[in-house]
């Protein structure tokens, strides 16, 4: 264990995105994934602004965890032109969410929440904006090809460490949070909790 690694932390997830950001900050943790229906919490928040449900799904990861210390929930949200989207379920609806960024804004919401013997003790978040370029139908194509069924995982069909970086012209946004967690926001709520050293 390293001198920046503290005591530990339970992630709950398995994105390998966020796995990554933990692993390369030093932080030292145990994932696993909540057992949580974000569809179903979504669609009671239906009304809700983006980064409000994309903080409300990080809480309620984190509460569902059971685990000694602190555990760490994260979601993140993309909204284009006030449409949301979710992860895409086919490799037909990943096609129909990148014909619809084609040439738009794409607003990625990031959130986390921590919780501890399930009661969220902090919550925070963060938000970029990546805008696309036009993206031809051999592009979209060529791409899947490529990068299906990896970006099935995905918010917003992308990875944006990998070939998804080819989707933007501009990205405006902390790089964690387009990673999927508003990383810088987290490590300061652990050193607050005691779980980093200060």
């Amino acid at each position: 264990m390293s001198a920046l690694a503290g005591s530990g932390i339970v992630l709950a997830s398995n994105s390998a995105s966020r796995k990554a950001m933990l692993d390369a900050a030093g932080v030292v943790f145990a994932a696993q994934a909540a057992d949580l229906d974000e569809r179903a919490l979504e669609a009671e928040m239906a009304d809700a602004e983006p980064a409000e449900i994309a903080q409300a799904l990080a809480a309620a990861k984190a509460a569902a965890v059971k685990a000694d210390g602190i555990v760490l929930g994260s979601d993140s949200l993309v909204e284009v032109d006030g449409r949301r989207f979710d992860k895409p379920q086919s490799r037909e609806q990943a096609a129909e969410h990148l014909r619809f960024f084609s040439g738009r804004v794409m607003t990625l919401h990031s959130a986390a929440a921590l919780a501890r013997d399930k009661q969220i003790i902090w919550v925070g978040s963060d938000f970029a904006r990546l805008r696309v370029r036009d993206l031809s139908e051999a592009f979209i194509a060529a791409y899947l090809d490529a990068e299906w069924p990896a970006v099935s995982y995905c918010v917003g069909v992308f990875r944006i460490e990998g070939p998804g970086v080819q989707l933007f012209e501009s990205i405006m946004g902390d790089q964690f949070t387009v990673l999927g967690m508003p990383l810088l926001q987290v490590l300061e709520a652990l050193r607050e909790e005691g779980v980093l050293p200060a």
